[in-house]
């Protein structure tokens, strides 16, 4: 699955370097670290086998109360004339108070204002005007789903403004806008404060309920109250209380005394944990401190059985209500404590309240006469990178669920071109709800990792196209169809995609195609030093289509939890040169170039990937050689491939792939399947 942008726009990592020159607000030391995404008809048979359903269960009723789009606008904009808000525009995100691509259904605030249903995106509203940016990525659906008096605003695009731009032509001078500062990283809430500013506008905390919220009322989803459960040690490959040693090494090192984490992923793979509140990703709503002397877990007591309490308190976790994460900032500033924040995460609510907390007692008697002042170091979090160099435990279980995934990828492309050579009529939704019961059958399944794309012909040209009951087309077989889908294992994550035809691919078609592939094949393929950052890869896998003036309008690579979030930072391989993390050792990244041709087709070969040391015969400066080691073994349909346009070098690593492919995922086979993976793994010969 594609990337999210803000993996992509601005990172951090632990080899940043803060400022020599402290910042100081009363007795309060700022040490500031660097800061370096109808069907038609046909009188056939239709099958009658779909029986399970992914985690969102397609869902036909979204989450919407009865009034139509301009009701929803208009009651937002009678709030903005209450006297304790009193603003002239609302800024509307995608994320929940933790940063997350996937939220919990009742945070899809956004989504619910505007009926643009994409992962990212931005909502304005002003007291006349409603506007909406997003990516590349979602050009078409949001040109689909936005209602017409809404403004599109296609992000990157030449000329098109940001948002604050955009605010700052549309209103007049000295307004006042707003925004939920839960909602806003600190880091992102003083970039807009500060482009605001050039028309003397402010930036209104609202800190009361979340206006959206508001007008959603009665028919607002409940908050998700899900228990939490142990993530095996076998899987996790590091207990708790290493992991937390480490962290506080972390923090002597970098003068502090306590650190405050917001992302649900660092929270869930510190403590070895994972959840199910938000859907796609094992992971639970949290906040946690960690301090020299002991940590607080601040979360909704009745997700902690018996059994995690116990745990928990083995580890020296105390538990605290979730709702009290800023009473306990006041409390540790009042004691003068040293604070770690990753401003790319934590909340704007969180350093502001940290802020106010300086004030109030900055000159108190509590710090007169001490040595222990209150400072904060802003700094890249450390668990973010920590989390994403895997142990040997983490890549063998990402292996082993690989292989299971694959042998369920190769069941459902069995059986899938079996009903559609005999004319069975399959939606896209059909497609994939069946492909979620093939991997509900595997040992370990326990979700989608994220919604799956299931694209024929036109649709695959919608880069996160998402299937609708009622909406989505037919599965043609004179069409291309993509399929860009993932899992949740007990061990692993997974995520794929494959481009197919089931009938006969036009020549056009063809050669779009094996330029993909070309691309997949060199990234794959890369040797690069120790310490080189992903976007020096990127051309790798754009060069081939680039030669005749192709592109794609999306990152090529990014970060993949193990048993975790599909996306995680803070790695990626991307044109967005911004993001300097370098690839590590044990780093697992997504390979997925593509191509899309709006109202015609997608193309995208996608592939997960781990980063291993090269054997070069040279190290030049003495330096280390890094490659990558595919985690993916389902076979890429050599039907669509131009042989001709392919090296001999690029033949041999299709059929070398194809031969590792028969030789992992065969033994886990039986029947028609076995019989389509034999078929679909034989060697090309160019002519």
């Amino acid at each position: 699955m594609l990337s999210p942008c803000s993996f992509e726009l601005r990172s951090c990592t632990r080899f940043s370097f803060f400022s020599n020159c402290p910042r100081i607000f009363g007795n309060c030391i700022y040490l500031s670290g660097l800061s370096l995404r109808f069907p038609t008809r046909r009188q056939l048979r239709i099958s009658a086998s779909i029986t399970a359903k992914p985690s969102s269960e397609f869902r036909k009723n979204k989450s919407t109360s009865p009034e139509n789009d301009d009701d929803k606008i208009s009651a937002l904009r009678e709030l903005f004339r209450k006297p304790n808000i009193n603003v002239d525009a609302y800024i509307i995100p995608s994320q929940d108070a933790h940063q997350s691509e996937f939220i919990a259904e009742c945070y899809s605030r956004r989504a619910y204002i505007s009926g643009f249903t994409g992962s990212a995106g931005t909502a304005v509203v002003t007291k006349d005007k409603a506007a909406l940016w997003t990516d590349g990525r979602y050009f078409l659906q949001a040109e689909k789903q936005l209602p017409p008096s809404w403004i599109l605003m296609r992000a990157g695009n030449f000329g098109v403004p940001s948002a604050s731009e955009w605010l700052n032509d549309v209103l007049e001078p000295g307004s006042r806008i707003g925004i939920d500062p839960f909602l806003f990283s600190s880091d992102a809430a003083e970039e807009l404060e500060q482009a605001i500013s050039l028309k003397n506008h402010e930036l209104v905390y609202l800190y009361g309920p979340n206006l959206v919220d508001e007008i959603w009322k009665d028919s607002r989803p409940k908050p998700p109250n899900n228990h939490v459960r142990i993530h095996d040690l076998k899987y996790a490959g590091v207990d708790v209380s290493s992991k937390l040693d480490s962290l506080r090494s972390e923090l002597r090192n970098a003068g502090t005394s306590a650190i405050v984490i917001s992302m649900l992923d660092e929270i869930a793979w510190l403590l070895n944990l994972r959840g199910s509140d938000v859907p796609h990703s094992p992971v639970a709503y949290a906040y946690l401190v960690v301090e020299l002397d002991g940590a607080k877990l601040f979360i909704d007591d009745a997700k902690i059985g018996p059994e995690v309490n116990q745990y928990l308190k083995n580890a020296g976790i105390e538990i605290r209500a979730y709702e009290d994460i800023l009473s306990e900032i006041e409390s540790l500033v009042a004691k003068g404590e040293s604070l770690w924040f990753d401003k790319s995460s934590v909340s704007a609510s969180i350093v502001n309240t940290y802020n106010l907390a300086c004030d109030k007692y900055s000159g108190s008697k509590k710090f007169k006469n001490t040595d222990k002042v209150p400072a904060v170091v802003f700094k890249s979090s450390p668990v973010s990178l920590a989390k994403a160099v895997k142990n040997e435990a983490e890549l063998e279980g990402m292996r082993q669920a690989h292989l299971r995934d694959a042998a369920a990828l190769a069941m459902f492309w069995a059986w899938l071109e079996e009903e559609i050579s005999s004319g069975v009529v399959l939606t896209e939704v059909d497609v994939a709800i069946k492909l979620n019961q093939f991997r509900s059958m595997k040992d370990g399944f326990l979700d989608t990792s994220f919604d799956t794309i299931s694209a024929s012909g036109a649709n695959g040209a919608i880069i996160h196209y998402r299937p609708e009951p009622g909406s989505c087309s037919i599965v043609e077989a004179d069409k291309l169809f993509l399929l860009d889908s993932g899992a949740q294992y007990v061990d692993g994550t997974t995520d794929i995609t494959r481009t197919v035809h089931f009938g006969q691919p036009s020549m056009w078609e063809k050669e779009c195609f094996t330029r993909v592939l070309k691309g997949h094949i060199a990234l794959d393929q890369a040797i690069f030093p120790e310490n080189y950052p992903g976007f020096v890869l990127d051309a790798f896998a754009r060069s081939s289509l680039w030669k005749i003036g192709l592109d794609y309008r999306h990152g090529t690579g990014h970060g993949v939890g193990a048993a975790l979030n599909v996306h995680e930072g803070p790695q990626s391989i991307s044109f967005r040169y911004g993001n300097t993390t370098p690839l590590l050792k044990g780093m697992i990244v997504s390979n997925e170039p593509g191509y899309y041709e709006d109202h015609a087709f997608g193309i995208r070969i996608e592939n997960l990937l781990y980063v291993k040391e090269a054997n070069t015969p040279n190290r030049y400066g003495g330096v280390e050689y890094l490659g990558f080691e595919k985690l993916t073994f389902v076979p890429i349909q050599t039907k669509l491939v131009d042989i001709s346009l392919l090296s001999p070098s690029e033949i041999n690593w299709l059929n070398d792939y194809h031969k590792q492919v028969w030789e992992k995922v065969s033994p886990l086979l039986e029947g028609s399947a076995y019989q389509w993976l034999q078929k679909n793994t034989q060697p090309v010969v160019k002519s």
